[in-house]
């Protein structure tokens, strides 16, 4: 069974919405706008990138990250690894042809059964609701999380507000950074 890992950039009070500055959210670009740039604390992205062998993406994270990353050094591991977008509304016309190979999931099922095949962990990046949809259904195994010290109030957050029970978290990672930043790994425990 594939681990499924899910990153995010997070305001301490769980916003995960347009952290590089995507159109339409008043506090677009936060995570450099108002928190100093140190290099440490972003390794764990680099890490990320060395460790995953495919990438999962809601539709609106797929459209706003494929006419983007393919060609940025910074997301160079990414360009030729597979990736799935779970969507329900995206045809094959829908994809670029410069990102390799990608598929299309249409639920949740097909992404747990996509966990099931033989092969190393799948990172998710952005993709809010997904990634509560895949909480909600207890598909995810590990969270990596770069918590920033802001309180954004209103926006997309990472964890939906379902009435559920309590899920338990094992913290198996943590640093603390001068700007206030701070690594946070847990993995799920079943």
């Amino acid at each position: 069974m594939r681990t499924l890992i899910s990153t995010a950039f997070i305001s301490l009070d769980g916003v995960v919405e347009a952290p590089g500055g995507e159109a339409g959210y008043r506090n677009a670009g936060w995570t450099f706008r108002h928190v100093d740039f140190l290099p440490e604390a972003f390794e764990i992205k680099g890490r990320e990138q060395q460790e995953a062998t495919a990438m999962l993406l809601g539709r609106t994270s797929y459209e706003a990250f494929s006419p983007v990353w393919p060609d940025m050094a910074d997301f160079a591991d990414y360009k030729s690894m597979p990736k799935y977008v779970v969507s329900t509304t995206l045809s094959e016309g829908g994809l670029v042809s410069n990102w390799g190979e990608t598929t299309i999931l249409r639920s949740l099922d097909e992404v747990a059964a996509l966990k099931d095949t033989e092969g190393g962990p799948i990172i998710v990046h952005g993709s809010a609701t997904l990634n509560q949809g895949l909480s909600d259904a207890g598909l995810i195994d590990r969270y990596h999380l770069l918590v920033f010290p802001l309180l954004l109030g209103a926006g997309k957050r990472l964890f939906s507000a379902t009435d559920k029970d309590a899920q338990k978290l094992e913290l198996v990672e943590h640093e603390a950074y001068a700007n206030g930043l701070q690594k946070q790994v847990f993995d799920v425990v079943r």
